[in-house]
């Protein structure tokens, strides 16, 4: 862990990029909230109260979410991680608007994680620009 964090101090970020303390923290928040909200979707898609094609755009983001660590902080590529995040904020909306007629609170509840991964784009978006 300490290479891979001695690799990210080294690239060049923007001056608003906060402080690599704090994600640790926000994504254990995230994390509660996308296990209780998309548990929901999935325990009613297992009851066939949703039907798969609501829940697809949740396990893709679920993919795409645990496969950024890997690809940024593994593979140290910043191009890959880029196009992965741009897959996670894609698949989130995708999945948020495709609950939104059954069930606007996951929706409500999600909306900090939407907020963190729009955060997240712009600034994976912005380090893989500036390291090019």
């Amino acid at each position: 862990m300490n290479k891979t964090y001695s690799w990210y101090s080294t690239l060049i970020k923007p001056s608003w990029a906060p402080p690599s303390y704090l994600f640790g923290p926000v994504w254990t928040g995230l994390y509660i909230i996308i296990a209780i909200t998309f548990g929901i979707v999935f325990y009613q898609t297992f009851t066939r109260k949703l039907p798969f094609i609501i829940t697809l755009p949740f396990i893709l983001n679920l993919l795409f979410n645990f496969a950024f660590t890997p690809l940024q902080f593994g593979l140290k590529n910043n191009l890959a991680a880029a196009l992965d995040i741009l897959l996670v904020l894609g698949t989130l909306v995708w999945a948020l608007f495709s609950i939104w007629p059954r069930n606007h609170l996951i929706v409500y509840f999600n909306i900090p994680y939407l907020l963190w991964v729009l955060f997240a784009t712009i600034l994976q978006l912005t380090v893989t620009y500036l390291n090019r």
